[in-house]
């Protein structure tokens, strides 16, 4: 068993993923990789190897046990099962009778493809995670299990399956150091007496962990700096003049000696004088040392294939056979489907109320049908139909896309072949549509008037479930193409676009410009159009003879397909129903395509600096000339350094508990309880310049706990008294004089280091430090928490871009600091560090206590040197209750003392991590061999009554103290506050080219296209239908772009929104100023981009070149994107999750869509739905835009099947618009972008989603 060490971007990973044969797309690679000699390509090393990646990705929705089931079940059992029939075989020859239990257990673990299996159970409890498998997962948006948890499940995933070699990537983050020694502990064993090989990489391996391991890797800068014995490596290092000291963990001094900064601490010759020793000179060393030698020998010879076990490398691809894989997958994606049923209630509840609205608009008692004038309203109820139910589809975009991650791995792992997942998700889906399409047909059709006979009303329906189809599997394929959700929601409302501007009723076929003709016949919408419309006219009732001079058709009926440009016959609907199937199966096998060769995208690679060279040199030559002493120099510095005066708190708290409501998995299994309590009965005290450490177990409380003394909790009920240096305390106070630092580090993704410390300087000191000091405090922290190399470096998003897990640590801290609090909670600040990143973390957390700051800090697996940079523990047990609370005392004396006075517990070794040993012994197994209860035991000492003494002592406010009170809720005043978020969002949005540039590519990308659409159109309008397709064009025009912006924008806000919840918790600025900076970025930004919709556009329709109206046209563009891109931010203020958000936006964009003047003008609605047409913004844009072009022409127009018109009537009497209502129109767009504004507001102001 091999531990694979190394300071962070030493290339661990690459090294990893290059071993199981996956190395990043981007890599040259050079060199062999065998497998008991055999090369890659001759078997699957993704299914004989596993590779345990350092993200998590999993179902949010699925629980723990259902997680690995579904990846031991796709793993297979490999050779397990012919391994036992064999064994069997050879006892029975033998005559050995196995033991009845172990025999019971081997068979079951080798049942294949069943749905649960005893290796899950197995898993769980080696992994610690028995107590949480009936808990789901979780994501960012659903509480689930804890980050040590989610870790824990990463690696059981791989461990359920048969894989005999084991590649486990930093699984010991977020864990605490007893829960990773048993994990490691039960992975020996298994390469012990299973023969695995195993290589682990650990971040802060604690010295008991370090000593289970035979093997060491160290790597460094990419070079292999030793790998051999762990025994023989302390003296490779001293033969090159390093030794490790006393009291310090074997790893971490390993780590740190490669270093540049560090490894001046170890030199031991002190007769010589020290120089740096670099990697390559640590390399050509080990080449010369005996264990580097053997190891060459070892390679020399190659390996005999022939010795190779048949069942070691694995030569089938997939674990189960396709069908069962299959049925696999299937079961996995209809629980997803059952998990998430609200939102497909919520879709079908939606689609119903359209369906009402529709039927309503179009009311039989007003569709007469018998003339060839009354031709429009059917039109307007067919497309408006068909609208609705392509539109539905585009969620289905957002929920594949939403599952893609969790995809990828489990295809690269070999889990199943892609295939069976696609065909899952298609054949899950069809119910769905043949559900929606038949009730909005049965509840439509025969209220709608539409011809009565049975045969044609399954027609319809006929036509649109296949539309349905057809919609989901194109936006599937979108999906699964496009991957990220920005870019994936305006391409999926591009292709909407072509799709819908060639469907047919936009502009008949006869007006399309031949150029463009091919759109007409690949666009799937006509085919569907064709259909319904064909279905319709031919019917009796509309086969009176045709008087219509112009149109050479029997029947009126034939004589509007022609009209429209329809196909003319029944075979026609036939025809498309044909082209549509065909659309279906071309959507879905592209889909599956993708899905099957497409790779994930980018992966986020820490971020180096290219100044370090340059430092380099200049550190050298210092440490020549400080030779000893470099610590105190460095704490002097700090100490002087903070130039921002601060008041000094303590804050105590007495008798607390927390509740939160039952969860209903635990419900169901039969607890009575209504409420859990997780916190009971805690008490303490934090007081200035004393550091204090909140430890326990994996999911003891200890986040909870915070979150409860800073106020962070949104749910839930506390009880207790919780003081401010013995005043009571008040949230809005204590936000403004406190930090938080999360254990999710949540940052803006767009701004550089530089620009998020400045911005929260700016709002959260206060307002009589001028911008130099200002400045130069945040120059201080940056130094202090070490960020100056890397401040121009962009943040980018967790996992994806940008910085690496410690640089986000840190900055998380700095932002924290600059806000100069007197009390700060830091939940975790090193899990997911090595020791070195660890120790400059913890560095910075002692020099900020130092300043005579309160700290509190969370921590899971402390080293010995990071343990003992604390002064005080609060020791916490499962349940939420306290077991210790006091000083740690010199190398933790006093700590050890208290627990090695209570009988029967063992003594601590000389040596020994005190925090690990003080969890072991207080494990909940230590307790029941014990029988005696750790908390019982501390609320009857001394140490507690002497606690209760000082937090007594604590509760009454100190002489000539005042109670903390501010003259305003916030640092800055309003003005400010809207300054510094203005400033902050156009340097976010200038940063993000895939949202600013994507939307101003697509803005031309459209102008281009409806410009050579409707080619000169302006020019020439001879009749009533060049009007009303110009009128199409400018509908088309507004409400695409505008529906654009509106679904880009909502994932950049949805990103967005979660820093704002963080920033809101810290009493940053009131949300008003916030709601007004993106306002007045996105003002800059959407007028930009009208200009650059409007000219081309303008020019290639051929409107009229006069100032007003040229003018007038931008102003409604403008306004019109403008209250699109608020609107989005208003839905994402106002909803839960932006998958809701995206449902809601499908529901709003189809009303407004119907009532928009086009598919049924005004004058024709009934009269009960004449308010909302009003109440539409989209109709008021469109209503501007051509009053203000066309509603002052005198010009007359031939009408088909009546007498000419005049311009100005024809718009007057079928449209009902008049040119001199301009004035209120511009109104009336003013009123919605501040209404927008306002409820946008409000939302974030009053409403607050995060649970926690």
């Amino acid at each position: 068993m091999t531990l694979l060490l190394g300071p962070p971007s030493s290339g661990k990973s690459t090294l990893m993923r290059a071993l199981t044969g996956k190395p990043a797309k981007n890599l040259k690679v050079s060199g062999k990789i065998t497998y008991c000699g055999h090369e890659f390509s001759e078997f699957y090393p993704e299914r004989t190897s596993a590779y345990v990646s350092q993200y998590d990705l999993h179902n949010g929705e699925m629980t723990v046990r259902e997680t690995m089931d579904f990846s031991r079940r796709c793993l297979g059992i490999g050779a397990r099962y012919d391994m036992l029939s064999e064994l069997a075989r050879r006892e029975r020859n033998a005559g050995i009778k196995p033991d009845p239990e172990i025999d019971a257990f081997m068979k079951a673990t080798a049942v294949e493809g069943k749905e649960t299996n005893i290796m899950t159970d197995i898993t769980l409890k080696v992994l610690g995670l028995d107590i949480c498998a009936d808990i789901i997962v979780g994501d960012e948006m659903k509480r689930g299990i804890s980050g040590g948890q989610k870790k824990r499940v990463t690696t059981g995933e791989m461990l359920t399956g048969p894989a005999k070699a084991l590649f486990m990537d930093e699984i010991s983050t977020g864990l605490d150091s007893s829960s990773t020694f048993q994990i490691v502990k039960y992975i020996r064993q298994m390469v012990h007496v299973m023969n695995n090989t195993v290589m682990i990489s650990l971040l802060q391996p604690p010295p008991e962990t370090y000593n289970l391991f035979d093997d060491i890797i160290l790597l460094s800068e990419g070079y292999v700096v030793y790998h051999g014995p762990r025994e023989n490596i302390l003296e490779f290092f001293e033969s090159a003049g390093f030794q490790c000291p006393e009291r310090k963990g074997v790893a971490d001094f390993l780590q740190e000696v490669t270093s540049r900064k560090d490894q001046h601490q170890y030199w031991c010759h002190d007769q010589e004088h020290y120089r740096y020793v670099s990697v390559p000179e640590f390399v050509q060393h080990f080449k010369t040392f005996h264990v580097g030698q053997k190891l060459q020998k070892e390679l020399q010879v190659p390996y005999d294939k022939s010795k190779t076990h048949p069942a070691a490398l694995t030569t089938r691809k997939y674990g189960l056979s396709s069908w069962e894989s299959l049925k696999a997958v299937l079961s996995r994606e209809w629980l997803l489907m059952k998990r998430n049923s609200f939102l497909y209630i919520f879709k079908f509840v939606q689609l119903f109320m359209l369906a009402l609205i529709t039927m309503t608009v179009f009311f039989r008692t007003n569709m007469p049908s018998r003339k060839f004038s009354d031709n429009g309203k059917f039109n307007g109820a067919l497309a408006s139909s068909l609208i609705t139910i392509m539109f539905i589809g585009i969620t289905e975009m957002n929920l594949t896309i939403k599952k893609l991650p969790v995809f990828y791995k489990q295809r690269d792992y070999l889990f199943f072949p892609a295939w069976t997942y696609g065909l899952a998700t298609i054949i899950l889906k069809i119910p769905f549509s043949f559900l929606d399409s038949f009730m909005w047909t049965s509840v439509t059709y025969y209220v709608m008037g539409f011809a009565p006979a049975a045969g044609r009303f399954f027609s319809q329906f006929l036509a649109y479930f296949l539309t349905h189809q057809m919609a989901v599997a194109m936006f599937r394929w979108l999906g699964a193409i496009l991957k990220t959700m920005v870019v994936a929601n305006t391409f999926g409302m591009f292709s909407l676009l072509i799709v819908f501007l060639f469907g047919g009723f936009l502009i008949p076929r006869q007006d399309i410009k031949p150029w463009w003709i091919w759109g007409y016949w690949i666009s799937p919408m006509m085919y569907s159009n064709n259909a319904i419309s064909i279905n319709e006219f031919l019917a009796t009732r509309w086969a009176s003879p045709n008087t219509d001079a112009n149109i050479d058709a029997p029947t009126i009926g034939k004589a509007i397909l022609k009209f429209k440009g329809y196909f003319g016959g029944q075979w026609g609907y036939w025809l498309s129903i044909g082209a549509m199937i065909g659309f279906i199966i071309l959507f879905n096998i592209l889909f599956l395509c993708a899905l099957t060769f497409l790779s994930p995208g980018g992966s986020s690679n820490a971020v180096v600096s290219d100044d370090e060279d340059k430092k380099k040199s200049t550190d050298q030559e210092q440490m020549h000339q400080v030779p000893h002493g470099t610590n105190e120099a460095a704490n002097r510095r700090t100490q002087t350094g903070m130039v921002l005066p601060f008041q000094p708190l303590s804050l105590s708290f007495n008798h607390m508990n927390y509740y939160v409501d039952l969860p209903a998995a635990m419900k169901e299994q039969g607890f009575t309880e209504s409420r859990l309590q997780l916190l009971s009965d805690i008490s303490g005290a934090f007081r200035p310049g004393v550091l204090t450490a909140l430890v326990g177990v994996s999911g003891a409380g200890k986040t909870t706990l915070m979150d409860v003394l800073a106020g962070r909790k949104t749910s839930g009920t506390i009880e207790g008294d919780i003081r401010l240096s013995g005043y009571p305390k008040k949230q809005e106070t204590f936000a403004r004089i406190s930090g938080y630092c999360e254990q999710t580090d949540i940052h803006s993704p767009n701004v550089t280091v530089y620009e998020s410390l400045i911005y929260s300087a700016w709002l959260r000191l206060s307002s009589e430090v001028d911008e130099n000091t200002r400045k130069m405090f945040v120059e201080e922290v940056m130094s202090l928490v070490e960020l100056d190399v890397l401040r121009d470096a962009l943040v980018g998003l967790p996992g994806v871009s940008g910085l690496s897990t410690e640089q986000r640590k840190r900055l998380t801290i700095a932002v924290e600091l600059v806000a100069n609090p007197s009390i700060i909670f830091m939940d975790e600040p090193t899990s997911g560090l090595d020791a070195r990143a660890a120790a400059i973390v913890m560095r910075t957390v002692r020099n900020t206590v130092n300043t005579g700051r309160t700290v509190v800090c969370t921590i899971h697996q402390p080293s010995i040197d990071i343990f003992e940079a604390f002064d005080e523990l609060l020791l916490l047990k499962r349940g939420g209750r306290v077991i210790y609370a006091g000083q740690l005392g010199v190398q933790s004396r006093i700590l050890v003392e208290y627990f090695e006075a209570i009988p029967g517990v063992p003594k601590n070794t000389e040596g020994y991590n005190p925090a690990t040993w003080m969890l072991e012994v207080s494990s909940p197994l230590a307790e029941a061999r014990m029988n005696v209860d750790f908390a019982e035991i501390y609320a009857n000492s001394s140490l507690y009554r002497s606690n209760q003494e000082l937090i007594k002592e604590l509760s009454i406010p100190p002489p000539g103290y005042q109670d903390l009170s501010f003259p305003s809720k916030y640092a800055q005043n309003f003005l400010n506050q809207c300054m510094a978020n203005t400033w902050k969002q156009f340097r976010s949005y200038w940063k993000n080219p895939p949202y600013n540039a994507m939307r101003y590519l697509m803005t031309l990308l459209y102008s281009i296209v409806f410009g050579t659409v409707f080619w000169r159109k302006g020019k020439n309008v001879g009749t009533e239908q060049d009007l009303l397709n110009l009128l199409g064009a400018t509908y088309a025009a507004v409400f695409f772009l505008g529906a654009a912006n509106l679904l880009s924008a909502l994932p950049v806000f949805s990103i967005e929104r979660t820093v704002f919840y963080r920033e809101k918790a810290a009493g940053m600025f009131s949300p008003l100023s916030y709601a007004f900076a993106l306002t007045v970025v996105e003002l800059v930004y959407n007028i930009a981009q009208g200009i650059l919709y409007t000219i081309p556009i303008y020019a290639m329709v051929g409107y009229d070149w006069k100032a007003d109206k040229f003018f007038y046209f931008l102003f409604f563009i403008t306004a019109c994107f403008l209250y699109f891109t608020v609107f989005g931010a208003m839905l994402i203020a106002c909803t839960p999750s932006q998958m809701l958000a995206s449902i809601l936006v499908s529901f709003t964009l189809t009303s407004w869509n119907i009532f928009a003047g086009f598919l049924i003008p005004r004058p024709a609605l009934p009269i009960w739905w004449r308010w909302y047409y009003w109440c539409n913004p989209v109709a008021w844009t469109i209503y501007g835009v051509i009053t203000s072009q066309f509603g002052d022409i005198g010009r007359t127009v031939k009408v088909p099947g009546g007498a000419d018109k005049i311009v100005k009537e024809v718009l007057k009497e079928t449209l009902g618009m008049k040119h001199d209502f301009l004035g209120y129109v511009l109104l009336a767009h003013f009123g919605y972008i501040l209404l927008f504004l306002f409820l946008f507001a409000y939302g974030t102001k009053a409403l607050n989603f995060q649970k926690r």
